[in-house]
């Protein structure tokens, strides 16, 4: 029987850090420029909050003077965080019960990375992939409107490099690619 994927395997280990003194116009200019949805607030080593752009937009919202706040006015102070060696399973169902669509990975009190809602659902597969690809299969047909049978959602999945959803996807280095992105 084949190991469950882990959050080691999927998490991404780049992610935007930022310190409470921060300034938070410089941190969302930040956020905006690597086109990352939230910073993982550290003192130090340890996270302590997260900046998502919903709690940027909350404070610019609400306040009155954007130009001397820091991080700190605007970070939501719960961390929701994953153990490296978790299972997908486990993970998506504990970031179903905090309502978040991304959790830190830690370890030893450390942030090792994110993941995110859609590392989950692009890697889902593997877990059951053997070497059969998903394009070799029988298309399910299911009862649509009018009586009529469309394509089941079951056989489709999201391409890991660019993001969409395709019927086609094969493992290629621990990833699940598209036919355009296995061609470059």
């Amino acid at each position: 029987m084949q190991e469950p994927v882990s959050v080691r395997e999927v998490m991404n280990r780049e992610f935007i850090g930022a310190s409470e003194s921060d300034k938070l116009l410089e941190t969302t200019e930040l956020l905006v420029r690597e086109n990352e949805p939230s910073a993982v607030v550290l003192r130090g080593n340890e996270p302590i909050g997260v900046l998502s752009t919903r709690d940027v937009l909350g404070y610019f919202v609400s306040k009155a003077s954007p130009d001397s706040a820091t991080v700190s006015d605007a970070m939501t102070e719960t961390v929701p965080s994953l153990s490296p060696d978790a299972g997908l399973p486990e993970a998506r169902d504990r970031m179903a019960a905090w309502d978040t669509e991304w959790a830190v990975v830690v370890e030893e009190g450390e942030p090792l990375g994110t993941l995110t809602g859609n590392d989950i659902l692009s890697t889902a597969r593997l877990e059951s992939e053997t070497t059969e690809r998903v394009e070799d299969r029988e298309p399910v047909a299911t009862p649509g409107r009018n009586g009529a049978t469309e394509d089941s959602f079951d056989e489709q999945g999201i391409c890991s490099a660019c993001g969409t959803l395709t019927r086609s996807l094969a493992s290629f280095n621990g990833q699940l690619l598209c036919p355009d992105c296995r061609d470059v």
